[in-house]
């Protein structure tokens, strides 16, 4: 390795920064090539979301839906039928801000039963659906 010196016959402490300049302008032509490439191809004019919520409402709690292994259903632990969760359901559609439904289910019902309660609050416009699982490593 060899160390280049001043006048006084000690070693430089200046950076040699050609190597830099070179990177950086390997990276800047890079990004110039890359960049043109990142347009999309087919334009697409993409609808506007228009949100129907109050300022400053709290949200809804979440409604509970379980499912158990013999098919039977629970809103919010109480026993329906699927009449009656039909009814529930279309009652909480047209709420605002809409109530999201949290599907329960034990670990052995059969998932037609499942699909039966998801299919039934789609049906009733209910936007949001979601699944309660035991964390990794616990039942029940």
């Amino acid at each position: 390795m060899a160390f280049s010196s001043n006048d006084s016959g000690g070693p430089m402490a200046s950076i040699n920064v050609t190597p830099l300049v070179d990177v950086m302008l390997v990276l800047l032509i890079i990004f110039m090539i890359t960049t043109p490439l990142m347009r999309h191809k087919i334009q697409v004019k993409l609808p506007n979301a228009v949100l129907h919520k109050k300022p400053n409402e709290p949200p809804r709690p979440p409604v509970t839906v379980s499912v158990k292994a013999d098919g039977s259903i629970f809103w919010n632990d109480d026993p329906v039928d699927q009449s009656l969760l039909d009814s529930k359901l279309a009652s909480i559609a047209p709420l605002l801000p809409q109530p999201e439904v949290d599907v329960r289910a034990d670990k052995d019902t059969h998932y037609s039963s499942i699909w039966k309660v998801v299919k039934t609050a789609q049906s009733n416009g209910i936007l949001k659906i979601g699944f309660v699982a035991a964390p990794h490593g616990k039942g029940g």
